[in-house]
């Protein structure tokens, strides 16, 4: 996964939302979200190469994404996956618990990666330096990453975007109108130009090449009260739409305080407001 933009306790009603596109070569086998794990359950897509999986939600409604981070070295094909452990991380009772099995990750035990690991209550994104695995606590906002640094503005997809993102955020805010939100979301994941309209075919969004693309895209809405909603496109969200799969633990149609959907899959309806604090 390439590109990855998270919402953390900024959103009235959506205390986590996560959107994301996978780019990946188009000869690495791989399949849809599918279930993963059991005890706990865990949905994503599978890695038919490595076994792996690039974004994962488990039944305690914890989301981990992994991404390859760049560096000025060739991956080591004698490391462990990174894939692996975006799944093994899925299975954490929590974002918290997540975060302190990877402090404790070798740095060199896989090649270079950048983690999201996210709950409803924190958020926290891990690299591993050569000096250890660095684990950074995310502060409520919008945060954005790619296969550079958090929020790198010498990223082209990041300094085109990040101000489109925080928009759509902005925008919820005002209506609280989880259509809207998902319409917004999916316009920037589809976004084809750079910051500086320089139509490099990697530095977009959503990338098409003759080898190498953005294969799938993911929307993920956690509402303070009710079940996560899943959205997924199978292929890039420009020619693809995004569409509810449904979670295997949560009751049909999603149960009490779930985002209604309409009939093309994009959220529709508004999410349930946050909870006003007593006057004193």
């Amino acid at each position: 996964m390439c590109t990855l933009a998270v919402y953390t306790r900024s959103l009235p009603g959506l205390p986590l939302v996560v959107a994301a596109n996978r780019d990946e070569f188009y000869a690495r086998p791989a399949t849809g979200p599918l279930l993963l794990a059991e005890e706990p359950r865990v949905l994503g897509g599978r890695d038919l190469v490595a076994g792996g999986s690039w974004l994962c939600v488990s039944e305690r409604e914890l989301v981990v994404g992994v991404l390859n981070r760049r560096t000025g070295e060739p991956p080591d094909p004698a490391r462990a996956s990174r894939g692996a452990l975006c799944l093994e991380l899925a299975r954490a009772s929590s974002a918290a618990e997540a975060a302190e099995r990877l402090a404790d990750v070798p740095p060199r035990l896989h090649n270079p990666f950048n983690v999201l690991v996210a709950d409803r209550g924190r958020a926290f994104v891990a690299q591993n330096r050569d000096a250890g695995t660095v684990v950074e606590e995310l502060p409520a906002g919008t945060h954005l990453l790619t296969n550079l640094n958090l929020n790198d503005s010498t990223c082209s997809r990041i300094s085109r975007s990040a101000r489109r993102f925080a928009e759509v955020g902005e925008r919820f805010a005002e209506t609280g109108d989880a259509s809207e939100l998902v319409g917004g979301l999916r316009a920037v994941l589809a976004d084809h130009l750079t910051a500086l309209d320089d139509r490099q075919p990697t530095d977009q969004l959503c990338i098409h090449t003759a080898l190498y693309g953005t294969r799938s895209s993911t929307i993920l809405l956690a509402p303070d009260v009710g079940p996560l909603l899943y959205l997924h496109a199978s292929g890039p969200p420009c020619r693809r739409p995004h569409r509810r799969i449904p979670l295997p633990w949560n009751a049909p149609g999603g149960g009490r305080g779930a985002i209604a959907l309409s009939a093309d899959g994009s959220g529709s309806g508004r999410a349930r407001p946050r909870p006003r604090a007593p006057r004193s």
